[in-house]
């Protein structure tokens, strides 16, 4: 995928992330989670020149940073916290992304959430509630640890209005990152 609003002074983490992000955009909204292997460009275009071609890495002026390959769908039919457990990833891949799409509350409205609800009762609560917004949120880590995520907003959709930052979604970082873990 070949993105044209990635600042390219943004490290190779971000530049994915974003591109990514570009990515789910391009498709609108209302769409399943998607997952993405991270992998070196440059290894990938010495390793499998014809996948790199495929992809439209075979100049030279793509031979650095991390290329994002799409995976397979992501069931539906599992928690997402059930399927990222049951993830293991070959070594040429060095860093993994997830881009969903969710209900968010301001923080003003936490003190506002009824106790004692079932996840099901919360996310009804939470879905028709009048300061709910939805968003999209692209989170990526590599093997090392690093991680960088971009969260945009539906109704400020926009790639001038995407925040980005390392700590953004750090429970869906955790949870990408311990696909790493033996």
């Amino acid at each position: 995928m070949t993105m044209s609003n990635t600042p390219m002074a943004a490290n190779p983490l971000t530049r994915a992330v974003l591109e990514i992000d570009e990515y789910a955009s391009g498709l609108g909204w209302d769409q399943p989670a998607r997952l993405f292997a991270l992998v070196d460009t440059a290894r990938l275009r010495t390793q499998e020149p014809a996948l790199a071609a495929q992809l439209g890495l075979d100049e030279e002026s793509t031979t650095t940073g991390l290329t994002p390959i799409e995976q397979d769908e992501v069931p539906t039919d599992k928690a997402l916290d059930e399927f990222l457990g049951t993830i293991a990833w070959p070594d040429a891949v060095v860093g993994c992304a997830l881009t969903v799409e969710r209900l968010m509350l301001p923080p003003s409205a936490e003190s506002q959430v009824p106790e004692g609800l079932s996840d099901a009762r919360l996310a009804k609560w939470v879905a028709s509630h009048p300061d709910r917004q939805e968003v999209r949120m692209t989170v990526a880590v590599l093997r090392d640890g690093s991680r960088d995520s971009a969260v945009r907003l539906r109704e400020k959709d926009s790639p001038t209005e995407v925040l980005t930052g390392p700590e953004l979604v750090p429970g869906l970082a955790d949870a990408l990152k311990a696909t790493f873990e033996d």
